[in-house]
């Protein structure tokens, strides 16, 4: 099969496409025909070697994980009726880079009916992600949301559900047409951060109102200028950190203005019940609930994949196909 290899650590040139034996599934295992893989952001500062969290692999090393395809072998001891299926998940081995990927029968989802393989793996891990930060939220529609990265993965899908739940929202994204595109999602105000008075432009928007509730997906200075817009008794929920540079309040602070402070993302990573939360954000997708965007990209254009999304020139989800399909 072809798949993207990383040999050294390093710029995205060192993502390799090259022929590699087929996996084979074992016991418990199906094997996947791949027809989406999910690349996320913090596998491009893992490709470069960066200790930010999760164990750097060994290499050679097939990034990724989860995947969307049909079912094409089964392992020992595993019900041949799921040749044929179409399935998605987060834990695609070796990696999701690749044509195939063999994976636990357990950590399958069966695709509903009408949703595309690309819908299907930006869900399951990112819509999945977007469902257990809002359950934290708790969004009400008397609430003023301001969503920063809102025309990321995440942040579109948040912008959706609070639009549906009749909240106020302000969707705060990089460049004219990424403001374009929260606009269409519903944002009641939608406006370019990357503009030096992009505060000022949101406090004109809303009369001079604080907002109830920030969901930051950046940190660093916007994340700081996202926290100086709440009103007092506001919270503020940090759901990433696309920046790479972190925004923590002070107790002094948080105190004299009367708000909250979450790390959202963290509290879901350490508590949430994957697999259901996974069922219930494809579930969503299908029945139209919440529309997944995503930017595609070849299997073999990995390294164009992983530059465009380090320097954030993409909307939704990216997403690798391979040119088998």
């Amino acid at each position: 099969m072809r798949a993207v290899v990383l040999h050294e650590f390093g710029p995205a040139e060192n993502l390799r496409y090259e022929t590699v034996p087929d996996p084979v599934p074992g016991p418990g295992q199906v094997r996947v025909s791949v027809r989406a893989a999910g690349v996320h952001q913090i596998e491009t500062a893992m490709r470069q070697g960066l200790d930010i969290g999760p164990p750097l692999p060994a290499l050679p090393a097939v990034f990724g994980g989860e995947v969307a395809g049909v079912v094409d072998a089964v392992g020992p001891d595993v019900d041949e009726g799921w040749i044929g299926t179409g399935v998605t998940t987060r834990h695609g081995m070796p990696g999701g880079y690749a044509e195939l990927a063999v994976a636990d029968v357990a950590s399958l989802h069966r695709i509903p009916a009408g949703l595309g393989y690309e819908a299907a793996v930006t869900m399951v891990v990112t819509g999945t992600t977007a469902i257990g930060l809002l359950d934290i939220a708790e969004l009400t529609p008397d609430d003023l949301v301001l969503v920063t990265s809102a025309a990321g993965g995440i942040g579109r899908l948040v912008v959706q559900y609070a639009h549906r739940l009749g909240a106020t929202v302000v969707g705060a994204a990089g460049g004219p047409a990424k403001t374009v595109a929260v606009r269409e999602l519903g944002a009641d105000v939608a406006v370019d951060y990357n503009e030096a008075d992009w505060t000022d432009t949101v406090r004109d928007a809303l009369g001079g109102r604080g907002v109830t509730v920030v969901l930051d997906g950046v940190e660093g200075d916007k994340g700081r200028a996202a926290f100086g817009l709440l009103a007092e008794g506001g919270r503020y929920l940090s759901i990433g950190a696309a920046s790479r540079e972190e925004f923590r309040p002070d107790e002094t602070e948080l105190k004299a203005r009367g708000v909250s402070f979450t790390d959202a993302l963290d509290l879901l990573l350490r508590g949430q019940d994957a697999s259901a939360d996974e069922a219930r954000a494809l579930a969503a997708a299908a029945d139209g609930s919440l529309v997944p965007a995503f930017q595609a990209f070849p299997l073999s254009r990995a390294a164009e994949a992983h530059t465009a999304l380090k320097a954030r020139a993409t909307t939704g989800k990216v997403v690798l196909v391979p040119e088998s399909r």
